[in-house]
């Protein structure tokens, strides 16, 4: 009796533990988790087992890169993470795209599909977009040192980009233009939050 009420004793408080070390699959993402910057792509395949895949992911002007998509199959999970060009392969970074559903990853409480508004609220104020129409458009330019423009604690820096299946009006679209998120032809537009980045600092 001694003997099986120690194995239970083990089994009770073993199984709290190893479900600890599973990886997240939701919830706020920051310089460590769910990835870290010295992750590599063996460390994420070891990790996330097969929610870890390589994929043609999408790069600036058209062009595409090697990487690792997390939760491939999970379009309000999905994550995509980068790595650097040199020998180490460590991540560089990671992004939250729009795939047609909110996701259930949040930076600073701003999630893929969050309003202008929300983000103005987690900014603490009013900040710059860039205009509509164009491979860089509706990116955030300037979050006018709001709290957005804080690195997150371990030094990464975030990006974010709005965007709608809508065509934006002349006014907000091109290389060039900047817009207000208070102001009124923004605020009509009414854009979402279609990308997020999370830059990992350079060693």
């Amino acid at each position: 009796m001694i003997r099986a009420s120690a194995a239970t004793f083990l089994v009770l408080f073993a199984s709290p533990a190893l479900a600890q070390t599973a990886p997240p699959q939701e919830g706020p993402i920051t310089c460590a988790s769910p990835v870290a910057p010295d992750d590599t792509e063996r460390s994420l395949k070891q990790r996330f087992g097969k929610d870890a895949v390589v994929q043609d992911l999408p790069g600036a002007e058209g062009e595409q890169y090697k990487g690792i998509v997390l939760f491939p199959k999970a379009r309000d999970r999905r994550i995509e993470v980068a790595f650097t060009e040199d020998k180490g392969k460590r991540a560089s970074g990671l992004t939250l795209r729009d795939a047609g559903k909110p996701s259930l990853w949040n930076v600073n409480g701003v999630t893929i599909g969050s309003s202008l508004a929300d983000v103005q609220k987690a900014n603490g104020k009013p900040f710059l977009v860039s205009g509509f129409e164009w491979d860089y458009g509706g990116f955030v330019t300037d979050w006018k040192g709001g709290a957005l423009s804080r690195p997150l604690d371990g030094g990464c820096t975030v990006t974010i980009r709005f965007g709608k299946k809508a065509s934006a009006p002349k006014s907000l679209s091109g290389d060039g233009v900047k817009a207000a998120s208070d102001s009124a032809a923004l605020v009509k537009f009414a854009p979402v939050v279609t990308e997020i980045g999370v830059n990992f600092p350079d060693k």
